[in-house]
């Protein structure tokens, strides 16, 4: 039994692996071949609307929009080809059901607010003559690189958290959300709208109403560190 178990952990290891190399394929060496076509087919149509966006908006849309909605997509159906067929449900239901309960999602986010600190700190270091807008000034010296340094810096930290569904993490996000939702709104009145602003706004919006929707897997995750023994 537990040698048949161990099968099935690495036939589904293998099959998560082929789907992270092409969505659907861990699917279709599982005989799920409906769901592997549709998978693939919604994966192309996510990458075909991101490089349209890049067309129409330029690249920061483009990789915006395969971070937040492509990216995810990839993630969920390579867990879904882990998981394997399900018995009792609809493949794709059960999936986000195991997704949701474990708080995977929020883990995602962090993983995605780490990419951003690492991406936050290359553009610093090569363009250190860069002045960042801070409340409608562009600030240098060593006030300008601290401002610019507390971007990675919030970065980490709540990556960090969400990556381990610390409860302090939901509390440091909500202050880099108000800090950057008034900052942003700010220079809008000095500068005026630019692409990268309005991109931050409706981001920054869309991830803190989802944040507190799912505020719950913070607060369940600290109750589950408290019952555990030592």
């Amino acid at each position: 039994m537990t040698s048949s178990s161990s099968n099935s952990t690495s036939q589904n290891v293998r099959a998560a692996a082929l789907s992270a190399l092409l969505p659907g394929l861990g699917q279709w060496t599982q005989g799920r071949r409906h769901q592997a076509l549709a998978y693939l087919a919604i994966a192309l149509l996510l990458i075909s609307l991101s490089l349209s966006l890049g067309r129409i908006s330029g690249r920061a849309a483009e990789v915006l929009f395969f971070m937040l909605l492509t990216l995810p997509w990839w993630a969920i159906q390579s867990y879904d080809a882990y998981l394997g067929p399900s018995d009792s449900s609809a493949d794709l239901q059960r999936t986000w059901q195991t997704v949701s309960t474990r708080g995977h999602d929020i883990r995602f986010l962090g993983a995605l607010f780490l990419l951003s600190a690492i991406n936050d700190s290359f553009i610093i270091l090569m363009n250190p003559e860069y002045l960042l807008p801070f409340f409608c000034t562009k600030p240098g010296g060593v006030l300008g690189f601290l401002t610019k340094a507390l971007s990675p810096v919030l970065h980490t930290m709540v990556g960090y958290g969400f990556l381990r569904l610390r409860r302090w993490a939901l509390f440091v996000y909500l202050l880099y959300a108000a800090y950057g939702m008034t900052n942003a709104l700010v220079n809008l009145t000095c500068f005026g709208p630019g692409r990268v602003r309005n991109a931050l706004l409706i981001t920054l919006a869309g991830f803190t109403a989802y944040i507190l929707w799912r505020r719950r897997c913070f607060q369940s995750n600290a109750a589950s560190r408290a019952a555990s023994p030592l």
